[in-house]
């Protein structure tokens, strides 16, 4: 017999919206479950039990009076979703995974938050992170280390890792997540999701906007129509935002172009790293070529393709990482309390000049033209480009963090992220999709990604990838 978390996230809206279904039992049954399992999983920085109950409370009434006077609620109403802890909740412990902002409680709502009160979710707590985000584990001294549910030895990933593994542990139906470098693709590769990092300017990083464009927020879920849908509710400009994607033809949505067949596509298939001297593990290459042969049969033209590989993209990417610890808010005095990967990318800042900064901006948008103009042209490119989402398998938990050798520990972050960061580079859209396992039962994501503005065609190519080789129905021992 089904769990209430057996089911997907619009199951239990459709529920709620029907009256079979409270929102304050949802509410019981993921904390009872966090209460049970967060200790071994690490999802969670902060939980909020209290404001759930008090959110779904209220949303179970709003329910009630909206179906007594035959009004439409939106889409996720009165159905939990967690916030990393990298974004503010008003009034909400946000400690963005350090010991120097160990008691910080912001007292305004990130734009992304905002939008998700306004859409009647529960916010059941803040998911773990790494310090500052900054890694692609989360491994911090604030909390236990996330663990992608499918291997408790092994990491779920990062920065959104906690994000991961409540999704995928069933602490949560789906997650908001962020991704300044592949921050949701990675834990949905290592946790056995579909995520989502859209358009740069497709959700608004306000009020504390990201400098350097690399960041979004998206969605973390067990399947497509779930992610489109929280995207639905995140997507859409804010007064201040410094760029804004295209946006859908009036009247559409995401959640609709789950539904939508995306057509004859032309695919790009890249297996090597564009950063030199990675290598990739067989899994990760046996997961692509599984998903050449179910694009081939889906009726897509597949072909192979490449980026050209040195160490500009290398260099770039650790002068911007180097600029985004220092912009860290590091209360005065503490930085004894920083983790010594934080500490040295805040050192490697100092010897970043304005031209070096310029310069590593610069080669990021020579990169999104270069892609533009030589891969992807309209008309005549590719629609999708195929990779890896990570060079290996998930690792084990400590497998990445190196506080002895932080320059070490910041190489490793790169070898085993060598495809994820370019699009945070150029700013395209780009999912991770669970459509492989290897031996072992360790989800092994592939990734997929579009030309710039084009979130909706990656939706309806993963949908239909979905309904040929389901996943939601895999599910670890935990579960």
């Amino acid at each position: 017999m089904a769990e209430l978390h057996d089911l997907t996230a619009l199951e239990q809206a459709a529920a709620i919206r029907s009256g079979e279904l409270s929102p304050v039992e949802l509410t019981e049954h993921y904390l009872a479950r966090i209460d049970r399992l967060d200790d071994t999983l690490g999802a969670f920085l902060t939980r909020t039990p209290d404001l759930a109950r008090k959110q779904a409370a209220e949303a179970e009434s709003a329910a009630a009076a909206a179906r007594r006077e035959g009004r439409e609620l939106p889409p996720l109403y009165g159905i939990p979703v967690p916030v990393k802890d990298l974004n503010n909740v008003a009034g909400v412990r946000c400690t963005l995974g350090s010991r120097t902002l160990a008691e910080r409680v912001p007292t305004v709502d990130d734009h992304v938050v905002g939008k998700l009160r306004q859409a009647g979710t529960i916010l059941l707590g803040k998911t773990n992170t790494p310090e500052f985000g900054l890694s692609c584990h989360t491994e911090n001294d604030v909390t236990s280390p996330a663990r992608t549910p499918w291997d408790l030895t092994r990491s779920a990933g990062g920065s959104s890792g906690g994000a991961g593994a409540a999704v995928a542990g069933g602490l949560a139906p789906l997650a908001h997540a962020s991704d300044g470098g592949g921050s949701v693709r990675i834990p949905a590769s290592a946790c056995g999701l579909y995520g989502i990092k859209p358009s740069r300017g497709r959700v608004s990083t306000g009020p504390l906007h990201d400098i350097t464009g690399m960041s979004s927020s998206g969605p973390l879920a067990r399947t497509v129509a779930d992610a489109a849908t929280l995207l639905d509710l995140l997507a859409g400009p804010m007064p201040g935002d410094p760029y804004t994607a295209p946006a859908l033809p009036p009247g559409e949505t995401f959640a609709d172009y789950a539904r939508r067949d995306p057509g004859r596509l032309r695919v790009g298939v890249l297996t090597a790293p564009p950063i030199p001297g990675i290598e990739v593990h067989p899994d990760c290459h046996a997961a692509v070529a599984e998903t050449v042969a179910l694009l081939s049969e889906l009726g897509h033209e597949t072909e192979e393709a490449s980026l050209p590989a040195d160490e500009s993209t290398r260099e770039a990417v650790t002068r911007v990482w180097a600029i985004i610890a220092d912009r860290s808010p590091v209360p005065p005095g503490s930085e004894d309390l920083l983790l010594p990967l934080t500490r040295y990318l805040r050192e490697c800042a100092a010897e970043v000049s304005g031209t070096d900064f310029a310069a590593a901006l610069f080669a990021f948008r020579m990169l999104g033209q270069t892609i533009a103009d030589d891969l992807m042209p309209p008309d005549t490119g590719y629609d999708v480009l195929l990779s890896p989402t990570l060079a290996s398998p998930p690792l084990p938990v400590g497998g990445l963090r190196n506080d002895a050798d932080p320059a070490a520990e910041f190489a490793s972050l790169l070898a085993f992220t060598p495809f994820t960061t370019v699009y945070n580079a150029t700013g395209q859209p780009s999912v991770s999709v669970p459509l492989h396992w290897n031996a072992e039962g360790l989800p092994i994501g592939v990734m997929l990604t579009g030309r710039y503005g084009a979130d909706a065609m990656l939706v309806s190519l993963s949908a239909q990838l979905e309904q040929a080789r389901p996943w939601a129905g895999r599910r670890p021992d935990v579960w």
